[in-house]
């Protein structure tokens, strides 16, 4: 069965850091690619950025680029979402997503 826990979400003013992990089970996790999602108040789902299984490739949605880092530790079954220069419209539930399965979420509240 897989399962995808995430965790590091929280509360933090504007410009600040936080980083979110999502812990895998269940599946192969070395062979496939991660993603991160989130979803704002009110607003549809949408993709963060996305990792290859060795970690060659790193893609990022525009408003992430150059302060959002995705990385993996496939020893840990574990992949990371570094934030940083965080904005009030960063706020939103994040998510983990691998083999077509959806993590619980971790709230990310920006405040200025």
């Amino acid at each position: 069965q897989v399962q995808l826990v995430e965790s590091g979400g929280g509360l933090v003013q504007a410009g600040g850091s936080l980083e979110l992990s999502c812990v895998a089970s269940g599946f192969n996790f070395n062979v496939y690619s991660l993603n991160w999602y989130r979803q704002a108040p009110g607003k549809e789902r949408e993709w963060v950025a996305a990792i290859t299984p060795a970690s060659e490739t790193r893609n990022y949605a525009h408003f992430a680029q150059g302060r959002f880092t995705i990385s993996r530790n496939n020893d840990r079954k574990t992949v990371y979402l570094q934030m940083t220069s965080l904005k009030v419209e960063d706020t939103a539930v994040y998510y983990c997503y691998a083999k077509g399965t959806w993590g619980q979420g971790t709230q990310v509240t920006v405040s200025s």
